[in-house]
């Protein structure tokens, strides 16, 4: 089974309102760029890649919950940051039932987080070919 598909059955799974919005957000995220990546890590939790990882999205008692690996080192103009907002490196959306979601502005939270990871990715050194080495004999004259 795909990622993709494990998070179709986990979205599923859930019968409230938070599993439309979870699909909403997913949509969203996916919507963003056409290169993020779907996987299932760390025993269930869905998460969007490109060039590292962007966020995590899992379900909780009374809210979905979207985390933002780099959250605090990416610009957030629209304020949709609500949570985990004292940390060094994470930032989350909290999504209440009843909340809109703001598509315009996680896109923009997606690409930021984008733009971080491109931009802390150690450019790759080329690496120049070795020449082969020739030993000179030493010829002795008799």
């Amino acid at each position: 089974m795909t990622p993709s598909q494990k998070i179709d059955r986990h979205i599923a799974s859930v019968s409230d309102w938070r599993s439309e919005t979870f699909a909403l957000v997913r949509k969203t995220i996916l919507a963003a760029d056409k290169e993020i990546v779907e996987e299932w890590k760390w025993m269930g939790s869905p998460v969007w890649e490109r060039d590292g990882i962007i966020a995590v999205g899992n379900f909780h008692k009374g809210k979905v919950k979207l985390t933002f690996d780099y959250g605090a080192k990416i610009p957030d103009p629209d304020k949709l940051f609500n949570a985990g907002l004292e940390g060094n490196q994470r930032r989350a959306v909290d999504f209440f039932e009843g909340d809109k979601v703001n598509a315009t502005a996680l896109k923009n939270l997606v690409r930021a987080a984008i733009e971080f990871n491109q931009a802390k990715k150690k450019p790759v050194k080329k690496v120049a070919a070795k020449k082969p080495t020739v030993k000179k004999s030493k010829s002795k004259k008799k």
